[in-house]
């Protein structure tokens, strides 16, 4: 199969692109960037100008752009190509009701006219819903992948890797963020990998979200300890307490990642993994997740990690 990778260079489009390599399809990566996984072909493309005339002739296209007008443009050329378009959870305008699926959440209305994130993030899932309409009414057939947290190794945001990070360094006590039976979800970069190309190959049809199982946080960073060797005394802050403290959540300085404040966020990462893994979604243990992205991590010295720095983390704990 002739499979265009919209991308190729970066987390998941790269996995992605990783992946039907090694299942021997011939792959194309189609982006600004040079550095596409050994065996892929690079067409140089910059989405903000003219489509290149050797974006034609693909049997299956993979998308994750967040640009209306970008993906509007490659849809104009691809029609007719089997489409996997990766969306986000960030599409549904709900993020409080748990157990949510595509057909049971609101949507954002869509917005077509391209925004600069960087003045209007709140733009960014009301564009992924418009981008899931231009797949879905303007070519063949496609499927939707909505994402929740993705992560794993080669993660650039540095969110789930402040876990591994963290307890990979044998600590006795570690602080873990408001209650332990809040319920969170992530999914391994190399999963939704696996499974879009799958679906590639199959020809899939229809909306999905592409999270793990929902489980307490309590649980998940028991696992995640477990694959890094380790066992500490976690010291639970109440949600009450970090904000006092001025603790943001799920990501950037003085942060604590996966932690959401509740009830406003209590759906955001407890959507219903059902109908995914009926699907063919497969989904590896945490331990293994959290085990490989320390090694990474070892291995990157410049990974990006984010969230509370250990002076933040042990002032927080002496008070």
């Amino acid at each position: 199969m002739r499979i265009l990778v919209l991308g190729g260079t970066v987390f998941l489009s790269r996995a992605v692109a990783a992946e039907a390599v090694g299942r021997g399809h011939d792959v194309v990566c189609a982006c600004r960037g040079s550095a596409v996984p050994a065996g892929a072909e690079h067409l140089p493309y910059d989405r903000t100008g003219p489509v290149p005339d050797e974006l034609t002739g693909f049997d299956a296209v993979v998308d994750v752009a967040r640009q209306p007008s970008w993906v509007r443009a490659a849809v104009d050329r691809l029609p007719d190509a089997h489409w996997v378009f990766v969306s986000t959870i960030s599409a549904y305008a709900d993020e409080s009701t748990p157990g949510g699926r595509p057909g049971a959440l609101p949507l954002h209305e869509p917005r077509f006219a391209d925004a600069d994130l960087g003045v209007e993030p709140d733009a960014y899932g009301p564009m992924k819903v418009a981008c899931e309409q231009l797949v879905t009414d303007g070519t063949a057939s496609s499927m939707v992948v909505r994402p929740g947290l993705i992560v794993g190794p080669d993660d650039p945001t540095g969110r789930f890797s402040y876990w591994p990070a963290r307890l990979g360094t044998a600590p006795a006590e570690v602080l873990a963020p408001g209650d332990p039976a809040d319920v969170v979800q992530v999914v391994d970069v190399r999963d939704l990998a696996d499974w879009i190309v799958d679906s590639l190959e199959l020809r899939r049809t229809g909306v999905y979200d592409g999270v793990g199982p929902a489980r307490p946080i309590g649980e998940l960073l028991a696992e995640a300890a477990a694959g890094c060797d380790a066992a500490p005394r976690w010291r639970w802050v109440s949600q009450a307490d970090l904000e006092a403290h001025g603790v943001e959540p799920w990501a950037g300085p003085r942060s604590v990642p996966l932690w959401l404040p509740r009830p406003a966020y209590d759906g955001m990462l407890a959507h219903d993994v059902a109908p995914s893994l009926a699907a063919g979604l497969r989904i590896r243990p945490l331990a293994d997740t959290a085990r490989d992205t320390l090694a990474w991590l070892r291995a990157t010295p410049d990974a990006v990690v984010t969230g509370l720095t250990a002076e933040e983390e042990r002032t927080l704990l002496q008070n």
